[in-house]
């Protein structure tokens, strides 16, 4: 292998090889080949297999070439290579010890020697000599050659030079050398040599870092007495040293500002000052006093990262004092400065660094010490670690217990004190303006604790037990809908006294965040469940504890104990009558709910229970809207009980025939629940509605689609709307306190500002207003001064007056703007939460269509979904509304039409069947746009399949046998006329409009999914192959007529003389259709040719393998004479199709011999030249036309016609010779063909010439063109 640098020696000093095995052999020369390609797996298993050969061949010869070869290839210029060639040679090394060491460091010394290679090579020597030293380190032994050592360090230290091309590897290979080099060898060789290093230690970051190794791994041979000689002091961290290390810190953080990692000298360092007991004095003058007077960038990042990997080396008292330090608030007022998307954020490193911390530590306090730090590092009362921090997960269950202790005293007594509060600079500008800062700082923090309580429930990863869970559902639960009277033992929560108290604020975030909770509760995994044995082979269920009760429902035991004891606590928002009694009914009801679930486990009793404790926890929030639905909800359960109790019994009054039926209730009350912003509601609402799906009637059904009509969105939940409004401008609010920053605080209360007054501008000015302010500015004046009078005659009250009434206009004005934005503004939030509430109604359909598809209600689902489709087609381009049709489109595509489960006793409802197929297909020719026509085709194709019904085939087990004649003929209760008539129109009205809604693919899916109705169709499709509108819709009879004759189910029912006749039809049509007459070339004639095309070769292949008597002959005439009509350039496919037919009547392609151009040929002639359109040239039409030349005198004539001559041929040299790279223009071979210029010798006389003539041309101009 060859390696691309010049020998360093004079090549006379080579020995001339001989030819010989190491010539022949070309699997030893190929290692090297291997040992230079970039994969690393071919790397290594070249130098396996070149050890493997060594050692199999054993000849010295060979070993000396690989060692050659090796040591040339340390210094590739390819970077892969490098590696692979030091590698080799560390393994040939270890691998065969009589090499000696000392020798192949001379061989790198001497080829690679740094000082009297040439300045070009000085890299490649330098790469040369560091690989050659890991090579060595690599092989084992280098420390058994303690000569070998002394050289390497010594070859290391001197390649520390060369920082431009290595950087800092040589130092790290000395590193990793001092790390493993015996004690005894370091004493006796190695001190000595690194004597200069270590005493300039103070010098550079790399020196430093080789002291602290060699001080770490040899502390008994570099003693005191030994340091002091070298350094001047015994120690390394003093107060005298303390500015030189500051300065070797800085330097660092400088050197790896682009890597963004922390320094190994910074952490060393930081080890040294705890075994050194210095710890102190190098943080406080170091760090706090050093680092961070610079100004802001790599000092600070470098104290930061030194913060969280000094995490585990700190004692419980250094950790305290660190984390409460002036490093942790400058990482502070980072994590708030660096929130816009394009500055550097250092809070994910310091997140790991957390993580790796809490992970492996063993300690309880000083886990607890470190969460309490973080979370009490605040801006104006908001910990700058995020609520949700993923770190949590790594606490120890009795550690988490703590702080969660500890986050509960922090909610009840705030220590504003002893919290870790920093200001930004703008915050402190606008501290005057600021009302109650000390309760903002309060509510900011409280706000922030229930998130990080919330959070920890909800987190599946943090190990809690269910015994925490509940404390805080209580403490959460207690403070956002009850106060303290007097202490009770039995409550904890009355035992801690607020010394705060709750603002509203903070109580609608306790409600927010408990709703919240529940749901998180519900969705918790059994604290068994990674044990899993007999719960894997059910789906598990949710909101239940270890022991099978609902967290529901103990949640409600503690809210109901809290109702009793009165007289200890309050409730903040107290029950009138209705609302209590409301409450004692749902008691009641699940309680007798449990008792009939003890006797045989429900789904619908368990959903019942869920909704009737949802509903009582959500009486606490809103206990006037939900008092009267508990009520109603208790007597539809009451109703479905009795219903099942008296099933087989027929007595009912007629006053009970008159009332709703009580699933009806129920449908409407679980739609006024919908309406809430719950998302364990809708989970709920969802639950119990799949578990009396069976019970569900028209009028239910009737209700639920009335929602989701278009038509009556005005007409419904309003006091829902507003309601929804409310909760969700407060959670926007509650969002945009969490992540709020003070610089973007600023900017976007000026942008918002801003943004207002553009606004107003661009209002269109109301022309009342107009009239309003003419009139203020034009008073009424009197006869004798109207016309002197003018607006500087006004005296000084009569302006200050004039200037009231403008700003009493104006800003009338204004506010009719402001409330005009507001009408629209409350009109688009309404439009969203309609929409909003209609999604969550969709999931009650698509639970009905999932659970009941045989149900003959489906079929009334038809009509209102495909009319919410076409209406969402129509609709805007929001971002809602495309859900929302996303979803109804998905409902209806894929669970009702495509679903295999449909109604299949529809007897009674045959004739509405028929005719609503008659008015689906008759909507679909009147579309404009497919892809809603497609929708109605696929609802026409399913109520067909609900009249055929169910086949003998589907009747029986799945591995049946193929089906019969009498399965493919049975069409069930369809009336096969009447709906063939109806698709023929269809057909009909798709062949003969240009355009029309429906596609090939419509009628593909219907000839594949009813074989009869295509057999009826069929006669009716093939003359369309001529007759089509277009070319285009003869190309789609041709694919229709195709996917027919392949459908082996057609082909079954018209066996015999109907496919013969059907056959002889097709043959014919064909013949007529590829008679091409005219204008061959267009695109759709093309196509239609092709689609004819693919129809031929079915039918003849297919007439001679089942040797049917068609006449095929007019067929072939046709295909003959066709390329002579068409040509078949630029048409790969046309031209292989033809081929294709034309290959099963025996005519074969003709093949095309490649003919060589003659190279003695004559080159075409020039007119031919001239008749190529040349690139580059413009047309004549736009060229610029010659001026007519004024009539001179001969002697003015001859003396313009010699520069004229002249510059010609100028022009003509010069672009001959700006031609030779490029292809010669026409013009130019024009040119040299008539002679060309003399350009050297007429360049004096024409320029003097050219000069002449401007100046003639000048004066002509001045004279007014006189000849």
């Amino acid at each position: 292998m060859s390696v691309d640098m010049v020998e360093i020696q004079e090549k006379a000093s080579e020995p001339v090889r001989t030819a010989g095995v190491l010539q022949q052999n070309r699997v030893f020369l190929d290692f090297f080949w291997d040992l230079a390609k970039p994969d690393q797996e071919v790397r290594i298993s070249a130098v396996e297999n070149l050890l493997k050969y060594l050692k199999d061949n054993n000849k010295e010869d060979e070993l000396e070439y690989t060692v050659k070869r090796l040591v040339d290839g340390l210094a590739h210029t390819r970077e892969a290579a490098r590696p692979g060639f030091s590698l080799a040679l560390g393994q040939l090394l270890n691998a065969f010890e009589d090499l000696t060491l000392q020798n192949i460091l001379d061989r790198i010394k001497e080829k690679y020697n740094v000082q009297k290679a040439p300045k070009k090579f000085i890299r490649n020597a330098a790469f040369g000599s560091l690989f050659g030293v890991l090579a060595l380190h690599q092989s084992g032994r280098l420390f058994n050659e303690p000569l070998a050592v002394l050289g390497c360090v010594q070859l290391l230290q001197d390649l520390t030079q060369q920082r431009q091309h290595l950087k800092d590897l040589p130092s790290k290979t000395m590193m990793d050398i001092l790390t493993e080099v015996p004690e005894k060898v370091f004493e006796e060789v190695l001190l000595t040599a690194l004597q200069s290093d270590l005493a300039s230690a103070f010098q550079t970051p790399e020196q430093l870092r080789l002291l602290l190794v060699a001080l770490e791994r040899f502390p008994h041979t570099l003693e005191p007495k030994k340091l002091k000689k070298l350094l001047g002091s015994s120690t390394i961290i003093t107060n005298d040293n303390i500015e030189k290390l500051t300065h070797i810190l800085k330097l660092a953080a400088h050197a790896v500002k682009k890597e963004c990692v922390l320094p190994p000298v910074a952490l060393d360092l930081l080890k040294l000052s705890l075994r050194e007991d210095s710890f102190q004095l190098f943080w406080n003058k170091a760090i706090t006093e050093g680092m961070l007077k610079e100004s802001w960038g790599p000092t600070h990042f470098l104290s930061f990262r030194l913060l969280g990997r000094a995490l585990p080396f700190l004692s419980l008292s250094q950790l305290k004092e660190v984390l409460s330090g002036k490093v942790m608030i400058h990482y502070g007022e980072h994590v708030v400065s660096a929130q816009k998307q394009e500055r550097f954020k250092l809070a994910p490193e310091m997140e790991t660094y957390v993580s790796d911390f809490l992970e492996g530590c063993e300690d309880a306090e000083k886990q607890l010490a470190v969460m309490v730090s973080f979370s009490s590092l605040v801006n104006q009362g908001y910990p700058v670690v995020p609520s949700v921090w993923r770190v949590v997960r790594h606490l120890r269950p009795a550690v988490l217990q703590d702080y969660v202790a500890w986050l509960r005293t922090s909610f009840l007594r705030p220590r504003v004190n002893e919290m870790l509060n920093f200001t930004s600079r703008k915050q402190k500008e606008r501290e005057d303006e600021m009302e109650n800062s000390e309760q903002e700082f309060v509510f900011r923090l409280r706000k922030w604790i229930v998130a990080r309580l919330a959070s920890i429930v909800d987190n599946n990863q943090v190990k809690k037990d269910e015994e925490l869970i509940m404390e805080i559902a209580r403490f959460v639960f207690f403070h956002a809908f009850f106060t303290t009277k007097k202490i009770c033992a039995a409550i904890p929560e009355t035992e801690d006294e607020l010394h705060v108290p709750l603002d509203g604020k903070t109580r609608a975030v306790l409600v927010g965040s408990f709703f919240g909770l529940l749901l998180s509760m519900h969705n918790l995994p059994q604290a068994d469940e990674a044990s899993k044995g007999e719960l894997t082979s059910h789906k598990r269920t949710l909101g239940v504890t270890s022991d099978g009760s609902l967290w529901l429902y103990r949640v409600v035991e503690y809210a109901q104990e809290l109702l009793r004891t009165h007289t200890f606590v309050s409730s903040v928002n107290p029950f009138n009558a209705d609302q209590r009694l409301a409450w004692e009914s749902m008691l009641e009801s699940v309680a007798s709910l449990q008792k009939k679930a003890k006797k045989g486990h429900s789904v619908e009793s368990s959903s019942f229970q869920q909704l009737f404790l949802l509903v009582g926890m959500h009486l606490f929030k809103a206990p006037d809207e939900l008092a009267g639905v508990m009520q109603d909800l208790q007597s539809c359960v009451e109703k479905a009980q009795e219903k099942k109790a008296k099933k087989k019994k027929k007595k009912a009054s007629k006053q009970e025939e008159a009332e709703p039926e009580w699933v009806e209730v129920l449908v409407d009350i679980l739609l006024s629940l919908l309406s809430q912003p719950s998302r364990q509601i809708r989970q709920v609402c969802k639950t119990v509605f799949a578990s009396v799906c069976p019970h569900v009637n028209a009028a239910a059904l009737t209700a639920i689609m009335d929602v989701l009509d278009p038509d009556k969105e005005g007409e419904e939940d309003g006091p829902v709307l507003v309601e929804d409004d409310a909760e969700k401008s407060q959670k926007k609010t509650e969002e945009d306190d969490d992540e709020e920053m003070e610089e973007e605080s600023d900017k976007s209360g000026d942008d918002s500002e801003d943004d207002n007054n553009e606004e107003a501008m661009e209002e269109e000015v109301d022309q009342n207003f107009k009239l309003e302010l003419l009139k203020v500015l034009q008073p009424k004046k009197t006869k004798a001064t109207e016309e002197e009078a003018s607006d500087d005659d006004l005296s000084d009250d009569a302006m200050m007056e004039q200037d009231k009434s403008l700003a009493i206009h104006f800003a009338e004005q204004k506010k009719k703007i402001q409330a005009t934005k507001d009408a629209k503004d409350k009109i688009r939030k309404e439009k969203m939460l309609v929409r909003d509430f209609k999604i969550k109604v969709l999931d009650l359909v698509e639970v009905f269509v999932t659970r009941q598809a045989g149900s003959p209600l489906v079929l009334d689902l038809l009509e209102p979904l495909l009319y919410m489709i076409e209406r969402g087609m129509r609709s805007g381009n929001e971002q809602q509304e495309q859900d929302f049709l996303r979803r109804a489109a998905d409902i209806f595509r894929n669970q009702l039409c495509r679903s295999k489960v449909y109604c299949k006793t529809a007897e009674d409802r045959q004739e509405e069947l028929h005719n609503l197929l008659d008015k689906l297909m008759t909507k679909t020719q009147k579309l404009s746009e497919s892809s809603v026509g497609l929708y109605y085709f696929s609802a026409a194709l399913y109520v067909v399949k609900v009249l055929r019904g169910a086949t003998s085939a589907e009747n029986k087990d799945e591995q049946a046998t193929s089906k019969t004649g009498v399965d493919l003929r049975f069409m069930g209760n369809v009336d096969v006329e009447r709906v063939a008539g109806v698709f023929r129109e269809a057909l009909h009205s798709f062949m003969s409009r240009r355009k029309s809604p429906l596609t090939t693919q419509m009628f593909t899916d219907l000839f594949n999914r009813f074989p009869v109705l295509c057999v009826n169709l069929l006669d009716a499709t093939v003359p369309h192959i001529t007759s089509g509108v277009r070319e285009h819709q003869q190309a789609q009879a041709c694919i229709l007529v195709l996917r027919a004759m392949q459908n082996r189910d057609v082909q079954q029912l018209m066996s015999g003389a109907p496919w013969l006749e059907f056959c002889t039809k097709v043959a014919a049509q064909l013949a007529a259709a590829l008679k091409l007459e005219g204008q061959t070339e267009s695109k759709a004639l093309r196509e239609k040719v092709v689609k004819a095309l693919e129809l031929c070769q079915f039918l003849v292949k297919h007439v001679h393998q089942r040797k049917l008597s068609v006449e095929l002959v007019d067929l072939k005439k046709v295909l003959q004479v066709m390329t002579e009509v068409i040509a078949f350039k630029n048409s790969g496919t046309l031209e292989d199709t033809y081929w294709a037919v034309m290959k099963h009547f025996g005519v074969m392609k003709p093949k095309v011999e490649k003919t060589k151009p003659d190279k003695d040929a004559g080159q075409p002639p020039m007119p031919q030249q001239a008749a190529k359109k040349q690139k580059g040239f413009l047309p004549e039409s736009k060229k610029r036309k010659k001026r007519p030349q004024p009539v001179l005198e001969p002697a003015a004539a001859a003396a313009n016609s010699a520069p004229m001559a002249n510059k010609a041929g100028v022009e003509k040299g010069q672009g001959k010779k700006k031609n030779k790279k490029k292809t010669k223009r026409a013009a130019d071979v024009e040119a040299a063909q008539a002679g060309p210029a003399k350009k050297k010798m007429k360049m004096p006389a024409e320029s003097k010439l050219v000069k002449k003539k401007k100046k003639k041309n000048k004066q002509k101009k001045e004279g007014g063109g006189q000849v």
